[in-house]
């Protein structure tokens, strides 16, 4: 078992273009906590987005399904493979933190950068079952990071590295006196990579959920939507490989068709929300709510089922595959146009975010709503009810005040951590791009 808490941490400063920023880092061992306050600054004065680069052992034990698998021979791949090996000549620390070939690195990505990805884009991941607590990064997740850790400045090493065969190199730049490696190809593609991962992972979060909700509803119509929306994931996922290996979107992919199902999926989660909405706004102001005249509107929100609750998972589904499309449109888009990578690849990212994101906020918005909510006694000629209305109004009561859990409206933007194992071959699997713990 490694000690991670003795261990050395090489850190790169990943910029993404002639970045010029004052000589904050230096070449002095740092503590987890100076390193945090270093993200914050480099954010805040650096002209390019500037992101760190860390490299841990790799752990004994790790869900590498959880990830999306690229082979040595990937732009990603090939670029990380670059700067470790031009790092390795000029700093002793990165050479013997790399040698073996293998390890965990972990880019985190400012919070002023991850809010053009769009706000939505990466989101704490609920567990399957949880009570509450959400995915943290891998390394921190084991609690083999500490503050005691040294993180120890690697700088002057060049990457070099295209993105869709063009010719955007990068180097060693100096700026204000501070080194800082030019690797706009490399940072582009962890970003893709991870956010894409981050929503599958979403994708597969409403799925099972969905699932369950059908077994109970056995409802036709709700199945056939979920059918063609899980039908999606097959072009998307071609889609993705052949993208993250440089190639070309054909039409034989299906990717078009796949899209317009996507859209189709929106459209109808648009006009849920409007009803909705339509109906919070006719209930009568500061008044108890009778459960029949609530799922008149929300059938089955009483209950851990129901079609209310499956559409609200379609939503769901339809906007993590429509978050993957938009990535897989901004890295060709990127490819394309290879000059100036990193801000043509937010460009795009963001052109379809912001109608996502008011879905998602117009969503979480009713849940509060419900969640608020109070629930009156039924009406009936019988001064006294039955143990089971009893119950089932309780019961009612905590299902539809749980609906607020966790509901994210308007989020922060927080840092992005993007966590890459590489193996002693050389290729690499990109786990879910997580939001960085405070």
């Amino acid at each position: 078992m490694i000690d991670y808490r003795k261990a050395t941490v090489p850190v790169w400063t990943l910029a993404t273009g002639d970045a010029q920023v004052p000589a904050v880092t230096g070449d002095q061992p740092m503590t987890a906590e100076r390193l945090a306050e270093l993200h914050s600054v480099l954010a805040a004065l650096a002209d390019q987005p500037i992101a760190t680069l860390e490299v841990h052992p790799l752990p004994d034990r790790l869900d590498r399904s959880r990830g999306i698998s690229l082979d040595a021979v990937s732009p990603l791949a090939q670029n990380l493979s670059q700067l470790l090996t031009q790092s390795a000549r000029t700093s002793a620390a990165a050479a013997k933190a790399t040698a073996a070939g293998e390890g965990l690195y972990r880019m985190v990505v400012p919070a002023k950068v991850a809010a053009q990805f769009g706000q939505g884009v990466v989101r704490p991941m609920v567990p399957k079952g949880s009570t509450g607590e959400i995915y943290g990064t891998l390394v921190r997740s084991t609690g083999q990071i500490a503050a005691k850790a040294k993180f120890v400045p690697v700088g002057g090493a060049a990457a070099t590295g295209t993105v869709g065969g063009a010719g955007a190199t990068a180097g060693a730049a100096a700026a204000g006196g501070t080194v800082l490696t030019v690797a706009a190809p490399l940072v582009l593609m962890a970003v893709a990579v991870g956010v894409s991962a981050h929503a599958d992972r979403r994708r597969q979060q409403a799925i099972e959920h969905i699932t369950d909700l059908l077994e109970q509803l056995q409802a036709d119509k709700l199945d056939d939507e979920h059918s063609a929306l899980n039908g999606c994931r097959s072009a998307i996922d071609k889609a993705t490989a052949i993208l993250l290996d440089q190639g070309k979107l054909g039409v034989s992919l299906g990717l078009d068709s796949a899209v317009h199902t996507i859209d189709t999926a929106l459209s109808k989660a648009d006009i849920r929300l409007a009803r909705w909405r339509t109906a919070l706004d006719k209930l009568p102001d500061g008044e108890p709510v009778e459960i029949a005249t609530l799922t008149e509107s929300f059938p089955g929100v009483d209950d851990h089922g129901g079609t209310f609750r499956t559409h609200l998972e379609l939503a769901n589904l339809a906007v993590a595959l429509k978050r993957r499309v938009n990535v897989l449109q901004a890295v060709e888009h990127a490819q394309n146009e290879p000059d100036n990578l990193f801000e043509n690849f937010t460009r795009a990212l963001k052109r379809d975010e912001q109608r996502l994101d008011e879905l998602e906020s117009g969503i979480a918005g009713v849940l509060v709503r419900l969640s608020m909510l109070e629930l009156a006694r039924p009406k009936g000629v019988r001064p006294v009810f039955t143990t089971g209305e009893v119950d089932r109004l309780m019961r009612a009561a905590h299902q539809i005040r749980r609906l607020g859990d966790g509901v994210a409206v308007n989020g922060r933007p927080t840092d992005v951590a993007i966590e890459i194992a590489r193996e002693g071959d050389g290729s690499v699997v990109v786990f879910p791009a997580l939001p960085v713990e405070a």
